[in-house]
């Protein structure tokens, strides 16, 4: 906090030197101050630059103040290097474009804000990739993997970040700008004679290679994943002095890249991949040098592994377990609690060459080696995606604790792998440790999360002495510290045990060349700091002091600090191409908007360090203003971090005993005034409506004028099925707000729909509601007053166990999450959240005899296909499967489109202030995805959309789109309206 105070002046500098955005508010502050490492600090103040001008003008101001300064693309890292007390440089909200592609050369030109994947997308039109591809490749961005030197499964095939370099534009502190690639002697000596800036900063590299050149020779290690330190073998004087891979892997300690030429390789046309399972993940692990040695008709492109504890883990969180029958002798190793897993990859030009060289491993197997293969890319996708789920799944401990990093990233030898693994796991007997093995076995490097203490001192003793022998026996086998994340601040400090004191001070010599004065990203990799200082959930760690939650939040141990701390910055809700979360951030590119800026400022919020410990904090209710409440992260998220359910408990404890604004009381209380404007139907619409009362109220009130209301049907489904009650009914109904009062015909639909198998169905009159729109407003004491009186009109077929059919996607998420969420104490709570279901999962528990009899009478024997948008939440409470598997039970051939949340998401985009940004998330985001998947169907493909909410804006969206097809409901597509 000192560091600000010395700083008057930097910010108004700043924004006068650059066109980008300055941004020095706590809320920001808070937000950057961890990345997905063990390490806390808070920065002084971020910098989003536009250019490579602003870049250089920004350090320039930096340096008059003399201020430290990092750079940071997707904040992913997991060493400590993305955070400082430091001006950070944030290059992935405007240094993002992809500047050239040359198919010939096979080479590309990106900002450092380029999302990898989005390269990858963009090669792969001429059959090229960027080789290597972290599990974070969907959000990561080049600049990042620049700075950390990254790797990823195919760097077996491709090589590491640094081998596919091959030119940097950089900056330096004080704003010196410099392009660097190879230079030879001739070269050097061009540079030399034309006076290049370029030639003082060679010159000095040439001399610390050529002195410390034997040293280089002897203590580098020959292994495929040499990640830590710096590279000086790029400074070796037997070869080109290549000072752009010298700079790759130096984490932001020497300059800043503003722009990198990178060299792209063939991606082969046709994959396979081929599972292996085996007794242990040891026996996986000695199997891996016979794989590499295998010939095969093109070379591996990777060699991946896991054990059995993360298959464990996987189960435990609900992540992408689904795809976990793919493996082979799952049961058996689930049974006996040992195995271990390979994926092979293997490719070729062309499907014929891919299957030859998947045959060719195959048939150099031990016949004891369980072996799958898999040739279809859905289930390839769904090998990797298990593989991929390794942070994420190992993230938190069965008793809510957290699994953390710190040594994690070691690398091997191949040959070695085997012994690595078994000395470690007697390292984690010895201290009381235990995890799960997964990542690179291909290249001996293999990532792990461990039970560390860091909470206590003497848990701190243990750690710094395991860290310190497992460094010593990492480097005994002739491997390396790191074979990927970096060193970091987790890293730095060990240095000396891989290198020797003599070249670590190369290491600082080389840092002095471009950083004099030490400014940047001080403390990490060179003169680092201490490995276990700073820490997030060190000694110095606050539990909160703010009271009880209102939510059970019973995984979490009814506490919101521990809940928002699930989030591990792994930055999943940063991707933009598959997925609901994070739509906010979709649009606005702010950290503040994603699942994890939210979460990290709620986490903040309990330390009171960089933005104020108050339920009052104004910091984290504009964070969570423009949060949709989608439950999109509450599947997307690895660690299932849940923010609708967050924002509402913090609103409820923002707004105790104060005034909200007007939109929302009126919005939270929709479901109250619908009950009063059915009773009066015109008049209702015309006070909502377009003409003058209409707009004048709803402007007075804080209501979008530029959205037309939905209309209030003329009589609502409960009046018009007030009489007599069913007897013995077999199943209820339920009349929630939306389809009572605005589609009572889709009510009937569900209705003769059930009949006509044979179902006799109930229909409440009496009113109550699950209070959908009281949880966005935060308003959770009313909210549960209302549930209780659903619960009561219910009472009788609660007791009774009859399903609960609710029509409403958004309604059926509040009966079965904020339900039993918020009445935790009531036992009804639980038993009608376990009978609630959509009208397809109930459909699905008839006998098949009775939706046979539904199919013949509803239609043709042949139909056409459907694209299924699922509502966000019918997809948190996973009811989506069921609409797809009744579907294709009725002879629909059905394809789930994955275009993200609409944007409207109930009152959100009624809101006059959410308005604009709901807009632009459904017409940029969602309704591109829809029409783009629609228009590669034939005319007689059938688009379905259920929820109210992404009907309502698909209707108000859609219209300038002729291609756009009207959406139809799932009654509509059984075909009984």
């Amino acid at each position: 906090m000192s560091r600000v105070r010395d700083v008057a002046g930097l910010e108004p500098d700043l924004r006068a030197a650059v066109r980008g955005d300055v941004e020095f508010d706590s809320g920001t502050r808070a937000a950057y101050a961890t990345d997905s490492s063990n390490y806390r600090q808070i920065p002084i103040g971020v910098v989003f630059p536009a250019s490579a001008e602003d870049v250089a003008a920004a350090l320039r101001v930096c340096a008059r103040h003399d201020v430290p300064v990092l750079g940071r693309g997707a904040g992913t890292s997991l060493a400590g290097q993305t955070c400082n007390e430091a001006v950070v440089f944030d290059f992935s909200r405007h240094m993002n474009r992809i500047l050239e592609i040359d198919p010939l050369a096979r080479t590309a030109r990106v900002q450092p804000g380029v999302v990898l994947d989005d390269l990858r997308a963009a090669a792969g039109q001429y059959g090229l990739t960027f080789g290597p591809d972290p599990a974070t490749h969907a959000w990561c961005t080049l600049g990042g993997m620049i700075g950390n030197n990254s790797c990823g499964t195919h760097a077996l095939y491709a090589g590491k970040t640094v081998d596919n370099v091959l030119r940097l534009r950089v900056a330096c502190y004080g704003g010196a700008e410099f392009e660097f690639g190879a230079y030879d002697e001739a070269a050097y000596a061009a540079l030399v004679r034309s006076g290049a800036p370029e030639a003082g900063p060679l010159g000095s590299l040439r001399e610390i290679g050529r002195r410390h050149a034997d040293l280089i020779r002897e203590r580098y290690p020959d292994i495929p994943r040499r990640v830590s330190g710096y590279n000086l073998d790029q400074l070796l004087p037997e070869q080109p002095t290549h000072v752009a891979r010298l700079l790759v892997g130096t984490e932001s300690t020497c300059a800043l890249v503003t722009e990198a030429v990178l060299v792209l390789a063939p991606s082969p046309a046709a994959r396979r991949l081929v599972l292996l399972a085996y007794p242990s993940v040891f026996d996986a692990a000695d199997a891996v040098p016979s794989i590499l040695a295998t010939e095969l008709p093109h070379p591996l492109l990777g060699l991946e592994g896991f054990d059995v504890t993360l298959v464990r883990q996987m189960r435990a969180r609900e992540l992408n377990a689904a795809h976990l029958p793919l493996l082979p002798g799952l049961e058996q190793a689930l049974e006996a609690d040992s195995g271990g897993w390979l994926l092979a990859e293997v490719g070729g030009a062309d499907e014929g060459e891919a299957d030859a060289a998947a045959h060719a491993l195959i048939d150099a197997l031990p016949p004891e080696v369980g072996r799958r293969l898999l040739t279809a890319p859905e289930e390839q996708r769904g090998a990797w995606a298990i593989r991929e789920s390794g942070l994420g799944a190992t993230a938190l401990r069965e008793d809510g604790g957290h699994n953390v990093e710190g040594w994690e990233d070691g690398a091997v030898p191949p040959e070695r792998l085997g012994a690595y693994l078994r000395a470690i796991t007697e390292l984690w007997h010895e201290y009381g440790y235990s995890g799960a093995w997964y990542g690179h076995f291909g290249q001996g490097c293999v990532h792990t999360r461990n039970n560390f203490d860091l909470h206590t001192p003497e848990g701190l003793r243990a750690y710094r002495a395991y860290v310190e022998r497992a460094a010593d026996l990492v480097v005994s086998l002739g491997g390396s510290l790191s074979g990927e994340h970096g060193d970091g601040q987790a890293r730095g400090e060990l240095l000396e045990r891989m290198y020797g004191p003599e070249l670590v001070d190369a290491f600082r010599q080389v840092k002095a060349v471009f950083d004099p004065r030490g400014r940047m990203n001080p403390g990490k990799v060179v003169d680092p700091y201490r490995l276990d200082r700073n820490l997030r959930y060190g000694p110095g760690y606050r539990p909160s002091r703010l009271g009880e939650s209102l939510f059970a939040l019973a995984e979490d141990g009814g506490s919101l600090q521990h809940a928002a701390e699930r989030c591990v910055g792994v930055g999943r809700c940063r991707r933009d191409d598959t997925g609901v979360m994070c739509p906010s951030y979709r649009a606005t590119r702010d950290e503040r908007h994603s699942t994890r800026g939210r979460a990290k400022l709620l986490v903040e919020l309990f330390q009171g360090e960089a933005t104020s410990a108050t339920w009052r904090n104004q910091d984290v209710r504009e964070a969570l203003d423009l949060c949709l409440a989608c439950k999109g992260c509450a599947v997307d998220c690895p660690t299932h971090v849940d923010m609708a359910t967050y924002k509402a408990e913090f609103l409820a404890h923002f707004y105790r005993r104060r005034l909200r604004p007007r939109a929302m009381y009126v919005l939270a209380l929709t479901p109250w005034l619908l009950r009063l404007g059915a009773r009066v139907p015109r008049l209702a619409n015309a006070a909502t409506g377009g003409g003058p009362l209409g707009v004048l109220g709803r402007r007075a009130v804080g209501v979008t004028t530029r959205r037309e209301a939905p209309v209030i049907a003329a009589r609502t489904w409960r009046r018009r099925r007030s009489g007599a009650a069913t007897a013995a009914p077999t199943v209820v109904l339920w009349p929630d707000t939306f389809t009572d009062a605005y589609r009572p015909e889709l009510g009937e639909a569900w209705q003769h729909i059930f009949e006509s198998v044979g179902e006799r169905v109930a229909v409440p009159t009496d009113w109550a509601c699950c209070g959908r729109p009281l949880y966005d407003a935060g308003m959770l004491t009313l909210a549960r007053r209302t549930l209780r009186g659903l619960l009561d009109v219910l009472q009788p077929f609660i007791d009774q166990r009859i399903p609960v059919v609710v029509p409403e996607p958004s309604c059926l998420a509040a009966f079965r999450d904020e339900l039993p969420g918020l009445l935790a104490d009531d036992p009804r709570a639980k038993i009608l959240a376990e009978l609630a279901r959509s009208p397809a999962e109930h459909l699905l528990t008839l006998a098949p005899d009775a939706l046979d009899a539904l199919a013949a009478r509803s239609g043709a024997a042949v139909r056409p296909q459907v694209l299924l948008h699922p509502h966000c939440h019918a997809r948190a409470v996973g009811a989506t499967d069921a609409d797809r598997l009744l579907l294709e039970r009725l002879g629909y051939r059905v394809e789930i489109l994955d275009a993200g949340c609409c944007g409207l998401a109930g009152s959100f985009g009624f809101d006059a202030g959410h308005e604009e940004l709901s807009r632009t998330i459904g017409t940029e985001h969602w309704l591109a995805g829809i029409v783009a998947r629609t228009d590669a169907h034939d005319d007689d493909c059938r688009l379905m959309i259920d929820g109210f909410s992404c009907a309502t804006q698909y209707r108000q969206l859609a219209r300038p789109s002729s291609t756009a097809p009207r959406p139809q409901t799932l009654a509509e597509l059984i075909g009984r309206t």
